[in-house]
């Protein structure tokens, strides 16, 4: 994954929407998939910057891996961090996962295949 990526993924955006919880748990990164999976994309926004990359990118892999595609560098990595972003801003209550996973599936057709 690119740095480009990373910052785009990092700048996760849910327009103006105000963060419901800066509680101590939403500050860190969940431990595992199972609780990743049910972070909104508002939850998300009100993590840390850092934090937030950290879930993104363990969510865009954990997609990647059961589509059977690769996460690029590049244009098309940072293209998938555009998708999450706007669809994050369309939907702040939708799960993180579950954008994440879309904007994958929408651009599998041009992404490397997992060998």
């Amino acid at each position: 994954m690119t740095s480009r990526l990373l910052l785009a993924l990092g700048a996760l955006s849910v327009g103006s929407v105000v963060a419901v919880s800066a509680s101590a748990q939403a500050q860190m990164p969940p431990l595992n998939f199972d609780q990743a999976a049910y972070i909104t994309c508002r939850e998300a926004h009100a993590m840390n910057p850092e934090a937030r990359k950290a879930l993104a990118v363990f969510l865009a892999e954990h997609s990647a891996r059961v589509r059977g595609v690769m996460i690029p560098d590049g244009e098309q990595g940072a293209q998938l961090a555009h998708l999450v972003r706007g669809g994050c801003t369309l939907s702040p209550d939708a799960y993180l996962f579950t954008v994440v996973d879309r904007a994958i599936v929408a651009e599998s057709s041009k992404l490397p295949k997992r060998k």
